[in-house]
């Protein structure tokens, strides 16, 4: 089992940077696959950005390509998400979530079974 635990989200007005964080428990945490989805009120969950236990294979969503940076530090059981020219379209509940199988990444939820409780998310025009 893996206990996940998102922080970083805060209120920035459009054009601002936040970094998000995604701590985890367990010694076995490097060898896991991380992704990032958000929700914003009224619309489903959407797939953000993905990364592999090397931290050499990444993916994003378009919409975010250019923007938001993945990167994780082993060490520390810590996947960040630097989120920059933020939109008030980011505006979201944002989600980590693990998958112990971390060669490659995933993009789809159902793929993951660990999930952490969120971090709002909130840009400002």
């Amino acid at each position: 089992q893996v206990q996940l635990v998102e922080s970083g989200g805060g209120l920035v007005q459009a054009g601002g940077s936040l970094r998000l964080s995604c701590g985890a428990s367990g010694r076995t945490f490097s060898s896991y696959a991380v992704g990032w989805f958000r929700q914003a009120p009224g619309k489903e969950r959407e797939f953000v950005a993905a990364i592999a236990r090397g931290g050499g294979l990444t993916y994003y969503q378009d919409s975010v390509k250019g923007r938001f940076t993945l990167s994780r530090d082993n060490a520390k059981n810590t996947v960040y998400l630097q989120m920059n020219d933020l939109k008030p379209e980011d505006t979201a509940v944002y989600y980590c979530a693990a998958h112990p199988e971390g060669y490659t990444y995933y993009t789809r939820a159902y793929d993951y079974p660990y999930w952490g409780q969120g971090t709002q998310v909130t840009v400002s025009s």
